[in-house]
């Protein structure tokens, strides 16, 4: 897959994710927050709980599997240390979610992924 092939699927995949947090009850905060430690895909509120959301999609459910390791997570909690602070309020429960996405499959929402 292209560069520009790749891009525009993960973006796809990250409107997908938003759009299933948002059928569940959650509120997007922030989109594509960069830092030099890492990206945060998707940031999210509901109730006391921020969510920091890593968004994988890949072309079948299977290539999900393998497509998250403890590097990347690392990247992402490096950024949300950087950011944190803009984003949830002085009592929210801070946490590191990932959503999987792949056609044809219903998102798959994994919570509470990092306890670095």
């Amino acid at each position: 897959m292209k560069r520009q092939e790749a891009e525009r699927f993960g973006r796809w995949g990250e409107r997908r994710a938003a759009w299933w947090l948002r059928l569940h009850g959650w509120r997007i905060v922030g989109q594509r927050v960069k830092q030099r430690t890492g990206e945060i895909d998707l940031i999210a509120q509901r109730g006391r709980t921020t969510a920091f959301i890593e968004v994988k999609t890949r072309a079948t459910a299977a290539a999900l599997d393998l497509s998250i390791d403890e590097y990347r997570l690392r990247r992402v909690a490096a950024a949300v240390n950087a950011v944190s602070h803009r984003y949830a309020r002085p009592d929210d429960d801070i946490r590191i979610d990932i959503i999987l996405i792949a056609p044809r499959a219903w998102p798959r929402h994994l919570t509470n992924v990092w306890h670095g």
